[in-house]
């Protein structure tokens, strides 16, 4: 490697690359930065001009311009749709006189499910990816760059670039060999046991629920969908990330990598989830309904999500961001990890102290939860 003229730059988008060249570096094991993924938020304005997430992917590619390593990143002018909260930050470094805002944001848009953040054809490319970023950071007047819901395995090339490190903590649901659901079931402990077969029931007592993969799902379910997303999203965010078209070319592009659950009363759609599925992991991203059903938001979100990892052999759930209600229904606290650089020397030992202090606070946090799963003791 050391023997070949490699380039380090910065492109208006994935859609620039080539899919099989940058699907190659990762995104053939985690659905969120595949070429298929990212290219559809781009294509469908999802990502770009006024979403306050512009494209700026920071890739190396050798002499014959073949793509060797590469960050999923975007110039962000705001902190929404993260899922790492750094609105104090930026706060902080307003009331100091400085502009927060732009920022790099190395990370799958919208999504707050563990991945990898730099997608590499060799290890060794790691600390030119990250010297990269930093570079883009102090030559565009960027103040910081962050790599959010960063795969474990890759933090020591963030802590050797000596980025700060930040941890939280998402509810996971772990296989541990089940044959089926009650297999699950039976390591909980009796009465929690009999509350989820309760929910379950009571969930779909009356309600037909479909799963479609592939071609399976059509115009008519993305449409419910859509109904259903828009109603979640304007409640949450005010306004949905994704426009309408994401779904349908998400489910052009990887629909066999894709879960779509949805709830019928007779004839009618009255809720749905999506999931996506990684080699090793499914994930549940959006979740929507026009109608009230008690215990149905946990039996298409989480139930559902169990019994198809059971079924594809699969070793976990990431079933979204917060939410201590998965704890009883046999999600467990796992750590998630953010990685960040600060141009600033000052702000930077700021926010260092504040981390410091904050991850007391989350192994305090992790031990409280840690006593109060489900499971059978002893």
């Amino acid at each position: 490697m050391n023997d070949r003229e490699l380039t380090v730059r910065l492109s208006p988008g994935v859609g620039q690359f080539d899919a099989d060249q940058w699907n190659a570096l990762g995104g053939s094991r985690n659905p969120f930065v595949s070429h298929q993924f990212l290219t559809a938020l781009e294509d469908s304005g999802s990502v770009g001009s006024g979403t306050g997430w512009d494209p700026a992917p920071i890739a190396i590619t050798d002499e014959q311009d073949r793509l060797l390593g590469a960050l999923p990143s975007y110039a962000k002018g705001h902190s929404q749709g993260e899922y790492v909260f750094d609105h104090a930050w930026a706060d902080a470094l307003h009331r100091a006189g400085r502009n927060y805002y732009p920022k790099l944001q190395i990370a799958a848009p919208f999504t707050p499910a563990n991945g990898p953040r730099l997608l590499l054809s060799d290890p060794t490319l790691a600390s030119h990816l990250l010297k990269g970023a930093e570079v883009v950071c102090e030559q565009n007047g960027l103040s910081s760059a962050h790599a959010t819901f960063v795969d474990p395995e890759q933090l020591p090339f963030f802590e050797a670039e000596d980025w700060l490190i930040r941890s939280d903590i998402q509810f996971h649901w772990l296989n541990r060999g089940y044959d089926n659901f009650d297999g699950f079931l039976n390591s909980l402990a009796s009465r929690k046991r009999k509350n989820l077969r309760k929910e379950r029931e009571a969930a779909k007592a009356g309600l037909r629920i479909e799963r479609l993969m592939g071609d399976e799902i059509k115009a008519d379910h993305w449409d419910a969908f859509w109904n259903f997303y828009q109603d979640t999203g304007a409640r949450k965010w005010g306004t949905p990330y994704l426009t309408r078209d994401a779904f349908t070319l998400l489910g052009e592009r990887m629909g066999e990598r894709m879960v779509l659950i949805l709830a019928y009363d007779c004839d009618e759609a009255i809720a749905g989830a999506l999931n996506f599925i990684g080699d090793d992991a499914i994930y549940g991203r959006y979740w929507g309904c026009t109608a009230e059903v008690r215990f149905l938001h946990f039996e298409l979100c989480y139930y559902q999500a169990i019994d198809i990892a059971i079924e594809l052999g699969l070793s976990r759930v990431e079933a979204g961001a917060q939410g201590g209600h998965k704890l009883a229904r046999g999600y467990e606290p796992v750590q998630t990890y953010s990685a960040h650089y600060l141009v600033d020397a000052g702000f930077r030992a700021a926010v260092a102290d504040f981390l410091e202090r904050e991850r007391e606070g989350i192994a305090a946090d992790q031990l409280f939860l840690d006593r109060r799963t489900p499971f059978k003791k002893g």
